[in-house]
């Protein structure tokens, strides 16, 4: 009998679910400091609301949960739910300053509609590259 020898294949890089703009990142780290307990970072996620069907979920992180998807941007961890993986791919977290408010913004490819008020999205899942 011949033995077949298997030389595994290279696996591709895996892309970043999230990312950060230097003004994001910037006050992540401002916001961070000043926190009144450690934390190692921001949690990101979706969940269903709003009047466009979901809403992006923003939070301090205490401590990764297993299935979380960590990623360390400029500086900065952020901890992406498992669930809203393939609702957040690709997408950059901005910060912007207007004349009457600042917040972060989701710059998101997979977002298809927002509410007008924006603070609600619809989101369409990732296509599989393979797909």
């Amino acid at each position: 009998m011949q033995t077949t020898e298997v030389t595994p294949r290279a696996r591709r890089p895996r892309p970043k679910v999230v990312s950060l703009t230097e003004a994001a990142a910037a006050r992540v780290r401002e916001i961070l400091a000043k926190a009144d307990k450690p934390y190692i970072g921001l949690r990101v996620g979706v969940k269903n609301g709003g009047c466009a069907g979901m809403e992006y979920v923003v939070d301090y992180a205490e401590e990764a949960q297993p299935l979380d998807e960590v990623v360390e941007d400029k500086g900065v961890t952020v901890l992406v739910d498992p669930a809203a993986v393939l609702f957040l791919l690709g997408s950059e977290i901005d910060y912007e300053i207007g004349r009457l408010s600042s917040k972060f913004v989701f710059n998101n490819p997979n977002q298809t509609d927002a509410c007008g008020c924006g603070e609600s999205v619809t989101i369409s899942p990732a296509l599989s590259a393979d797909a």
